[in-house]
Parts: structure tokens; C-alpha cells; sequence
């Protein structure tokens, strides 16, 4: 599944293209995605994209009437493609700009979305409840601490609820969690404001270091099969169980938290 820097990543991929242009028409060849594609989508034709932004991992294409909301899913990828190109297997939503460019929305798995956000009327439902970004000054360890007394739960579950960080997935929080010394395991209310100080830090850092890692990839989104999903990275504990831990060269263990596979080293992370 993409992450935050995938995201933000394809954000800047497809913004150049976007921002300014006008979009001529918007054909949705499959409606049913995670959630069913509204008509009002179409309100945006004849509009001029004034920005490309991001809010956890949706995608805001932004008009002066309205904003295309779109999420990636689990499989979900954009490019940018000459509008006459033949359309290719689960392509399902093309946003042709009088540019003779088009954004081309591809999801085999259709666990994308693309809703309409009306400047007039409250966010969507699923963007109301969403914590701060975590490359910005609101997000510190008196978050994480505030939020987490009390709480029983793994720390590695709680750093990737939405509700108190947008965008550390799976991926991340292992290697946040490792840079930190903490064990994924511990419970959220056990971490003490120092140690969630230096892990907001990891946070932020590997955050982006793998925006900038992915920024290699941006010229992939003009291509006519362009698009980089998932980019390379030198991951320390995520996916090497069974591994050298190359702090300690204990094996990396791998344990079920919250229905998402975690990497750790026993001995490095308390």
C-alpha cells in the first residue's frame, strides 16, 4: 500500500502538470472504487486547477469550485500521458486537460477513491477526524505523550492511527521504532515524554529521507507507463526477519500487531 512519501511523492510528480491548466473533461470508466465515484465530480470540467495538495495520504486537486478528493488504496497509481494514448487494463478515471495531457487514475485492485469535496459544504467524513502531518511544527512529543496516558496499546498501533498522526505506516513506524530504541510491543502509555521526543524525530526523519529518496523517481510520471510506486530504500528492520540486526547482529524478529506484520530487534529496542 502506498505511503505518505508515495504519495507525497506522486503529488509532486503530477503537480507541474496540473496546476494552472484547465481540465476539459473527466470520464470515469469505472465508478465502483472503494467508495462509488459521485457525479459531482464533473462539476470541475471547464475549471482551472489552481493546486495539487496533500492531507495524509488523499490527493486534493483543487478548483474554485471544488476539490477531486483521491486516495490511492493498495494499488493505486497516477500518470500523466498524452490524451490520445489508448486507454490500459484498470485505468478507471482519466482527468483530460485542454493541454492534450491527461491524469490517468490505474487501480487493479479498485481500493482507491475519488470523491468531491464542495467548498460550501463540511469535510468529507473521512477527513474530519485526522491528526496533525507529521512534517509540520503541530506534530512533537507533547502529541504523542498527551494522547497516549493511559492507553494500553502497542505503540506501534498508536503512532499509526490517524487520529494522532497522519501517514506513519507500517513501513515507517518499524523503522521510526527501531531508530528509537523503543519496542513496537510496549504499551503506547508506557513511553515516557523523552523517548517520544527522540521518536518524533525518527518520525520526521525517515519521513523525509524517503520523500527525498523517492524525488529520483518525479520524471517516471510523464512517462507513457510511468508511475514509481513503491521506491528504493535501505530499510533496517522492515521485512529482514531472520536477519543481522546491523546495529547488534541479533536475528530481526517478526511478530503480528494489529494485523500488520513487525520487524524488531530484541535487543536494541526496549
Amino acid at each position: 500500500m502506498p505511503e505518505l512519501p508515495e504519495v507525497e511523492v506522486t503529488k509532486q510528480g503530477i503537480a507541474p502538470f496540473l496546476e494552472g491548466k484547465i481540465i476539459d473533461k473527466i470520464v470515469v470508466h469505472q465508478p465502483q472504487l472503494r467508495w462509488i465515484v459521485p457525479d459531482d465530480v464533473q462539476l470541475a470540467c471547464q475549471h482551472k486547477i489552481n493546486s495539487v495538495t496533500r492531507r495524509a495520504k488523499y490527493l486534493f486537486i483543487n478548483t474554485d469550485v471544488g476539490a477531486l478528493v483521491m486516495h490511492l488504496g493498495m494499488s493505486g497509481k497516477m500518470r500523466v500521458v498524452d490524451s490520445n494514448l489508448p486507454r490500459k487494463k484498470h485505468d478507471h478515471i482519466e482527468i483530460e486537460l485542454q493541454t492534450g495531457k491527461k491524469l490517468v487514475f490505474n487501480d487493479a485492485r479498485r481500493f482507491g477513491s475519488c470523491l468531491w469535496q464542495s467548498p460550501t459544504q463540511p469535510p468529507l467524513k473521512i477527513l474530519r477526524s485526522l491528526g496533525p502531518e507529521p512534517l509540520t511544527d503541530e506534530f512533537d512529543e507533547n502529541v504523542l505523550f498527551r494522547r497516549s496516558r493511559g492507553k494500553l496499546s502497542p505503540v506501534k498501533t498508536f503512532i499509526m492511527s490517524n487520529e494522532v498522526v497522519v501517514g506513519v505506516g507500517n513501513i515507517y513506524a518499524n523503522e521510526s521504532l527501531f531508530l528509537s530504541g523503543i519496542d513496537p510491543r510496549r504499551a503506547a502509555g508506557k513511553v515516557s515524554l523523552k523517548r517520544y521526543k527522540l521518536l518524533t524525530e525518527n518520525i520526521k526523519q525517515v519521513l523525509a529521507k524517503a520523500i527525498e529518496q523517492g524525488g529520483t523517481t518525479l520524471k517516471d510520471f510523464a512517462q507513457a507507463d510511468g508511475n514509481p510506486g513503491y521506491f528504493a530504500q535501505h530499510l533496517l528492520v522492515y521485512g529482514r526477519a531472520g536477519d543481522e540486526c546491523e546495529v547488534c547482529q541479533s536475528p530481526i524478529r517478526s511478530v503480528v500487531i494489529g494485523q500488520r506484520n513487525t520487524f524488531y530487534c530484541v535487543k536494541c529496542q526496549k
